[in-house]
């Protein structure tokens, strides 16, 4: 089992993807007019995916993920490209701060980071930063869950690939909890390997504080939980196989 995905709600998934694929460098795996799939490699064998699927209404549920981008010594330069691609300067009340935000062509959030020591190495992403109600918990669950290791940094608890390459999962305290049905603009997937059973990998999320969400999405490929803060999330079947 390992983290496979960043799942990203669009209205337009070809306008969305192809900005974040100029921005980021990464390789399209997939181009329709409901989906578009874009590969950024980490290590050479390790990788994560931003999918972006169609949804019929902007989404509207505040963004308790959301993406930081290297910027370091080049931070001004960075926001520049990225504004000349279709990004616009947002004001969430952030004030003075080091980080640039940003929001993408669909209004999504976003920031350009300063230079930080823990973001050596890390590739264009950053970091991805996930409200908990209890970071130190939910970093045990998605330690669990995705096989990252912790790492310093300045959040609370802070997660990364084995490899040390690729971004931070950087888990913080929650503004405010999570609201009962508003789902998350953007989550994460997991993808099971050969040999994981499925039925047992939720009992497994079940007994360390997740639960599988009961939804109205339609019949899906894959079963959808949330953590214990709330948060959304997808399990992957392994490839060829049914959820």
């Amino acid at each position: 089992m390992f983290l496979e995905n960043l799942g990203i709600d669009a209205t337009d998934p070809v306008r969305l993807g192809r900005f974040w694929e100029a921005a980021l460098g990464t390789t399209t795996l997939t181009a329709e007019p409901d989906i578009v799939e874009t590969r950024l490699d980490l290590d050479g064998t390790a990788y994560l995916d931003l999918c972006f699927v169609r949804v019929p209404e902007p989404p509207t549920s505040p963004q308790r993920l959301h993406l930081d981008l290297r910027g370091g010594e080049q931070q001004q330069e960075v926001a520049a490209r990225l504004r000349e691609l279709g990004a616009g300067d947002l004001d969430i009340g952030q004030g003075e701060v080091p980080w640039i935000v940003l929001a993408d062509p669909e209004g999504g959030a976003f920031c350009v980071m300063e230079d930080r020591e823990e973001f050596v190495g890390t590739g264009p992403i950053a970091a991805l930063p996930l409200d908990s109600s209890d970071p130190e918990r939910d970093a045990d669950f998605w330690a669990w869950l995705t096989g990252w290791v912790d790492v310093d940094g300045q959040a609370p608890r802070a997660l990364r690939h084995p490899s040390l390459s690729g971004p931070l999962l950087s888990l913080y305290p929650e503004p405010a909890p999570k609201v009962p049905g508003a789902k998350n603009p953007i989550h994460l997937d997991v993808r099971l390997e050969p040999g994981d059973d499925a039925d047992e990998i939720a009992a497994q999320i079940a007994e360390r504080g997740g639960w599988e969400l009961r939804h109205n999405w339609g019949d899906l490929p894959w079963r959808v939980f949330q953590d214990p803060s709330g948060n959304e999330f997808c399990v992957l079947p392994v490839p060829g196989a049914a959820a």
